[in-house]
């Protein structure tokens, strides 16, 4: 008993004096920020200190912190995928405050792109569900258009218009909902109508960014439902030159196309030039007729006739740099020439006097073509600690479409094919400021604006000339309580007006009075104001991420919503403004959990909205001409769901993965209440294996993948939709690296329906008249890099 406690007291100060040292030595933190050469935050980069064995990575701002260290000599390592790595000797004896820059490791494009679509240390620093996106991302999941390749991502569809235009639906929101922004300026085109697609280069984007939900804070109106952020502004590596041939070519719509890149950088300056042209005929379905209304109509080679079209695009970048300065020039230009399908366009097929059937590649009416023009400038300065952003931005949209002459009720025959043109110019300027971090704060401050001009032509009209202007201001604060707590607060004013011009009927139409030209739109004067508040947290451990994110975002009515007035042939229906709406408001709960532990990586990102006055095409019991007429109204609206992904890596050739996405919607108010919202996708889930075999078994890197896409049957709908029924998709994917000619080039293989099932799409333009989605379809890609 004696030997017993002698032992626990020798115990118990031994202990005592180890803890009194450990107590009494002083420990310090060493912070930093870590960049690339153009001063861009390098979000994800490892930090180590080897003697501590101690690896972290940098947030959103290339921030990091090593917390409680002693004095001591330590070996700092600092990398970045794709980028030169730095090691080197620090000596901590006090607080120290550091900034990395780290350089291009290598003179291929596409090594100099952010590698990795999800990146935790990024995700964390923001509240909001942020995925980012890089090439070989794309690459892998080729599906024809910009969009339809994001469709891959969990909570993001594409709204299809044949096989080459698509636009963005996040969550179920789409349209005028979702910001397409580029190097983090609104792209600005014709986003209403439900047949216009994205006029971008998929080709020249580097990297991309997703954010799901509400992003006014830093974005503006149009985010009220998310933001696909094209990036474009890799750096070369200094005195270096290099070029990239991409060669791509799908078999389902014939597809041939390719892209060139060539890039040369001197001490400060450089440029970086970008071409690519593709051309397609029309795509095929696993179908040999469409039944549609009371018609059954034929398909040859089960090809939708008319749907062939091409595209060009070219772009020039030219860059300056130093160590406090960096400005980014871009000039592009965007063509594309596509056709309708003939029988979605008023069935103009059953009349017509045009052969669709002689040529595949033949583009007919009714058709679009459209040209987009932009000029984007991105500047940084670093005056000390404060860093200063400017981005100046100017777009010319060009449309005109075309469809065959045809008197329409009152209307005569038209004097040519020409029967809508719009011609928009946006200007847009942005400014942000990081103001020095002051304590736990870290203040940014900014403004941005926009002035559009949009001006009609045609004998179709649709939409009126008319004039738009935004300003917004923001100060938004990133709270770091301490390297586990984190919190995000930001508060925004914007104020815009929309100016909208008179028209008249070209023709006359018969009245009691006499003949008169139908007055179709009024000299209107719009004015709207709004607060958006938002407010997050996020928890950061060695495997988990916890974040909460509340807000609340506007949206202004488009010109459209508030004084269209006339029939739309393409959509059978007589549509009509309301110059009462008011605008949007919306407010959204987010919640996020990400896990990683043991092979496992899960992700939960449950959602809750409110609009409290949606707007939406509402369809009544009148008709106009024999076309029903539809009437833009508000209702309250109840949004929730979520995304759910799992993988696991079991071993590190093979890994599997598991997304799950579902969105409930129901109207609370309005003529439509109990019903679902137009476009609401069904529950749907993918299921992915991939093999990447070892280098040492393989002489070179290799993927192999196959991958289930289930979607249930929707049967939520809104009249005048149609129920649309559930289906399996198979896709296989093949990439692999070699050698010729003494280059390393890298071949992608991928097939898209593998089985040719009819299925149809909920959320396709072409769903409302019975139109199955797009049958088989190999896509082969081939990337050839020049040193």
């Amino acid at each position: 008993m004696q030997s017993l406690t002698i032992k626990f007291i020798l115990v118990f100060f031994v202990s005592a004096l180890t803890i009194t040292h450990a107590s009494a030595q002083k420990t310090f933190k060493l912070r930093g920020i870590v960049t690339d050469e153009f001063n861009h935050p390098l979000a994800g980069a490892t930090v180590q200190l080897m003697k501590t064995l101690k690896g972290i990575s940098t947030d959103r701002r290339g921030a990091f912190s090593c917390n409680e260290l002693e004095k001591n000599i330590y070996v700092l390592k600092i990398s970045f995928l794709g980028y030169q790595a730095i090691m080197d000797t620090i000596s901590v004896s006090s607080d120290m405050e550091i900034r990395v820059k780290l350089y291009p490791k290598n003179k291929h494009l596409d090594e100099l792109t952010v590698k990795g679509n999800r990146q935790l240390p990024y995700r964390a620093d923001n509240t909001l569900s942020i995925d980012i996106i890089d090439k070989s991302f794309l690459q892998k999941n080729t599906a024809g258009s910009l969009m339809q390749n994001l469709s891959r991502l969990p909570g993001v569809s594409s709204m299809n218009i044949g096989s080459g235009q698509s636009k963005p639906s996040i969550r179920g929101l789409g349209f005028n909902r979702v910001a397409v922004a580029e190097n983090g300026i609104k792209h600005e085109a014709q986003e209403w109508g439900v047949d216009h697609g994205l006029e971008i280069d998929q080709f020249s984007v580097e990297r991309l960014e997703v954010i799901k939900g509400p992003a006014s804070l830093m974005y503006g109106a149009n985010a009220i439902g998310g933001v696909i952020d094209l990036k474009q502004i890799a750096t070369p590596l200094r005195n270096s030159s290099g070029a990239d041939v991409l060669l791509h070519a799908q078999s389902n719509n014939q597809l041939l196309g390719a892209s060139a890149k060539y890039f040369k950088r001197f001490d400060h300056f450089y440029f970086k030039v970008n071409g690519s042209y593709s051309d397609y005929s029309d795509y095929k379905i696993p179908a040999d007729s469409i039944n549609y209304m009371t018609y059954n109509i034929k398909l040859k080679n089960r090809s939708l006739r008319n749907t062939a079209g091409r595209e060009r695009s070219g772009s020039v970048v030219l860059g300056y740099l130093n160590e406090i300065f960096s400005t980014h020039l871009s000039l592009s230009d965007n063509f594309s020439k596509s056709g309708f399908f003939a029988n979605a366009h008023g069935l103009e097929i059953r009349n017509s006097q045009i052969d669709y059937d002689t040529s595949s590649r033949d583009i007919d009416l009714p058709s679009q073509q459209v040209n987009h023009f932009k000029v984007l400038s991105n500047s940084i300065w670093m005056m000390k600690d404060y860093k200063l952003k400017i981005d100046l931005g100017y777009q010319n949209n060009y449309r005109q479409e075309f469809s065959e002459r045809v008197a329409h009720g009152n209307m005569p025959l038209p004097p040519d094919s020409l029967e809508r043109l719009y011609h928009k110019s946006t200007y847009t300027a942005n400014l942000k400021l990081e103001i020095p971090k002051h304590n736990i704060h870290q203040l940014s401050v900014g403004i941005n604006g926009d002035y559009q001009e949009n001006r009609s032509g045609g004998w179709g009209f649709m939409l009126p000339d008319f004039k738009a202007a935004n300003v917004g201001a923001f100060l938004y604060d990133n709270i770091q309580l301490n390297e586990k707590w984190q919190l995000n607060a930001g508060l925004r004013y914007d104020y815009g007006m929309i100016h909208t011009d008179a028209y008249y009927d070209w023709y006359g139409t018969l009245q009691p009075d006499g003949e008169i030209n139908v007055q179709r739109a009024w000299n209107l004067n719009k004015h709207f104001a709004n607060f958006n508040w938002g407010a997050g947290a996020s928890y950061l451990t060695e495997n988990t991420i916890l974040k909460i994110n509340v807000g609340k975002s506007f949206r202004m009515p488009s010109a459209k919503e508030i004084a269209s007035n006339g029939i739309n042939y393409h959509m059978y229906r007589y549509e009509k403004g309301d110059s009462t709406l008011k605008a949007e408001e919306s407010y959204q709960l987010d919640l996020g959990l990400e896990l990683k532990k043991d092979g496992w990586e899960i992700e939960f990102s449950p959602f809750v909205n409110y609009f409290a006055n949606y707007i939406y095409l509402n369809p009544t019991a009148w008709y106009y001409e024999a076309q029903q007429i539809y009437f833009y109204s508000q209702s309250a609206v109840f949004r929730a769901g979520g995304e759910l992904m799992a993988a696991y890596q079991f071993s590190k050739a093979l890994s599997a993965s598991i997304d799950v996405e579902y969105i409930y919607s129901l109207q609370l108010s309005g003529s439509k209440k109990g019903y679902t919202l137009p476009f609401s996708p069904p529950l749907n889930a993918h299921v992915e294996l991939v093999y990447k075999p070892e280098q040492k078994w393989a002489k070179a890197k290799q993927e192999f993948g196959t991958l289930l896409q289930f979607t249930a049957a929707q049967n939520n709908i809104v009249p005048p939709e149609k129920k649309t029924p559930g289906y399996i998709l198979w896709s296989l994917n093949a990439a692999s690296d070699f050698m010729a000619f003494g280059q390393q080039l890298r071949l992608n293989v991928h097939v898209n329906n593998v089985l040719n099932k009819r299925y149809y799409d909920h959320t396709s333009f072409y769903r409302l008249i019975e139109v199955p989605g797009q049958g088989r379809n190999m896509i082969v890609t081939l990337q050839i890099p020049f040193k």
